[in-house]
């Protein structure tokens, strides 16, 4: 009796011919990780110098104390000079963490090459803070972009395991005490149709908050109306989503600076003065 499953006939195939040009063939590996890359600003003004040169001192020791459990310390770049200003943007650069954060008035956040120092720009806002992160995307986070309505979501065809992950969600939600270890739900791990996403979705609603990590591939994090709630997407560097998730926490780990970042900022930052010197 011939048996319906045939296996494919040996030596044929990608691979199991020789290369006319005698070189092997590999498959395209992910790349574009960033790394920290010190960059050394080159200024002619001496007097320009000298204020970045002082500030930048202040915020080192603002990253010491902020590792130690020290409250965030802004600083304000509107004080110093235009000349000034232009080699302190030069000296921070642009680390892998950026924010958008809606409100009155709109401020888009960049982080520096320095972990845990953050440059806020909005009408009326040239800032400088440091902190694990900046205190206006957790203070701004859940203000309602698009309102969470909860169960008061659009019931549609498809719908399987959304409403009872809406349940788990809104009770971690209500309950949630500050410190508490993050609870996260992983719909990657869970049975799940695109109907239960675009539910849970509008039924917890859009926050203030989107923020984009580039590291290896990106992470994405959006802040959710309802209190607590993070989206949290992983995409590798060929733009494929690989892990999905909800958290719920004050804010999602990976978009924060430890404080052994902050304390090597301080160390980076010194150095970079010194070789301006």
């Amino acid at each position: 009796m011939v048996s319906p499953f045939t296996l494919p006939p040996t030596g044929f195939g990608p691979g199991s011919q020789p290369d006319p040009e005698g070189e092997l063939q590999y498959l395209p590996m992910p790349s574009g990780m960033r790394t920290y890359s010190p960059h050394i600003p080159d200024a002619q003004d001496i007097a320009a110098l000298a204020e970045t040169l002082a500030m930048l001192a202040e915020m080192a020791v603002a990253c010491e104390v902020v590792a130690q459990g020290g409250a965030a310390v802004s600083f304000d770049l509107a004080r110093l000079s235009p000349a000034a200003r232009k080699v302190m943007a030069d000296a921070l650069g642009q680390g892998e963490v950026a924010m958008k954060i809606r409100g009155l008035p709109a401020v888009m956040v960049q982080e520096s090459v320095f972990a845990g120092v953050w440059m806020l720009l909005a009408a009326g806002m040239d800032v400088v803070e440091v902190a694990p992160v900046p205190s206006l995307a957790l203070s701004r986070a859940h203000l309602p972009h698009s309102p969470a309505i909860g169960v008061l979501a659009r019931r549609v065809p498809g719908l399987a395991n959304a409403p009872a992950l809406l349940a788990e969600l809104v009770d971690k939600s209500l309950t949630r005490r500050a410190g508490e270890i993050a609870h996260v739900v992983n719909l990657s791990l869970l049975p799940h149709t695109p109907e239960d996403l675009a539910w849970l979705s509008e039924a917890l609603g859009e926050g203030a908050v989107t923020i984009l990590s580039r590291g290896y591939g990106n992470c994405r994090v959006s802040s959710c109306a309802q209190p607590h709630v993070w989206k949290v997407q992983f995409f590798n560097s060929m733009d494929t989503l690989i892990l999905d998730t909800y958290e719920v926490c004050e804010m999602p780990e990976v978009a924060l600076a430890a404080a052994e970042d902050l304390a090597d900022s301080a160390i980076r930052i010194r150095d970079v003065i010194e070789a301006i010197r």
